[in-house]
């Protein structure tokens, strides 16, 4: 299990490899991750951008930046969840990402979640 929890703002991921849309001959491997941010505090918070860190298994890095998930910028009340699901292609059969939401209160305070490393593999990766 993949999981953090930073100023009560606790994030799940749960990733997936995607065999349909992968072609391991053309190093294409294609993975899904779905994401679940759950509001343990007891204000609003906005989830406001993301910045990931994306690792293949030859550890070149890639940054990701931007405004948002999926095209939102959810607000969660205390006690509320939001989930969303993404992809990721790496040209190498193992990776992880990694990374941050930046995250308003409801008094417009910005705040970093932590978003924990996890693990992309190709399951013939398994030994």
């Amino acid at each position: 299990m993949f999981e953090a929890t930073t100023n009560q703002i606790r994030i799940h991921v749960v990733p997936a490899y995607v065999p349909d849309q992968s072609d391991p001959d053309q190093n294409q491997y294609f993975f899904s991750y779905t994401i679940e941010i759950h509001n343990g505090g007891k204000h609003s918070v906005q989830l406001v951008s993301r910045h990931w860190i994306i690792t293949d298994a030859h550890g070149r890095m890639e940054e990701v930046q931007g405004p948002g998930v999926v095209g939102q910028q959810p607000t969660l009340e205390p006690g509320e969840s939001f989930q969303y699901s993404s992809f990721c292609p790496l040209t190498t059969p193992t990776g992880s990402m990694e990374g941050t939401f930046l995250m308003m209160s409801g008094k417009g305070e910005k705040f970093e979640v932590k978003i924990p490393k996890f693990i992309l593999v190709e399951p013939a990766q398994y030994h």
